[in-house]
């Protein structure tokens, strides 16, 4: 349970940093089986990769709680939990390896997307509430997943997509 009422921006923006936290969390988990599933080396390396930066993110966010005294556990994202549910259905369905590995990306992309929007909203928050420090490591996590984004895309464009035809 967040609050039993939300007043402020800071009451909100409590509960983006919560739910960015158990997302991160949530994803920490989901990204090895998204590892061992990939076939292609080079999506395999890029799950990995954002596997260990995704573990610097959820240290940014525990920095971000100490430093303002919000406790972040006790929360489940629910959109983190649907997207990683959806992702490991693909993960069960028979495919090609290549046609796997396009899906894979797929629903990568759907997790960065998310995360773009909840990074993006809380560090606007946290900027218009004067919380310089977090502004500026939410906004260092965010870049981190719009080139995470950005690779993603570049892999299913220039190779994945046109070898699972």
């Amino acid at each position: 349970m967040f609050f039993d009422k939300m007043e402020t921006l800071d009451d909100l923006f409590e509960m983006q940093l919560k739910d960015l936290y158990s997302a991160e969390t949530q994803l920490v988990k989901a990204l090895p089986m998204m590892a061992e599933k990939a076939k292609d080396g080079r999506l395999r390396a890029g799950f990995e990769r954002h596997l260990r930066e995704t573990e610097k993110q959820v240290e940014r966010l525990e920095r971000i709680g100490k430093n303002l005294n919000v406790d972040l556990d006790g929360h489940t994202c629910k959109a983190m939990a649907g997207l990683i549910a959806e992702g490991q259905e693909t993960m069960s369905e028979r495919a090609t390896d290549e046609v796997m590995d396009a899906a894979l990306i797929a629903a990568s992309q759907r997790i960065e997307h998310y995360e773009i929007s909840g990074y993006g909203t809380a560090a606007h928050f946290a900027e218009r509430l004067g919380h310089n420090e977090a502004a500026d490591l939410l906004r260092q996590t965010l870049e981190e997943e719009q080139l995470t984004d950005t690779k993603l895309n570049e892999l299913a464009k220039n190779y994945l997509n046109a070898k699972a035809m």
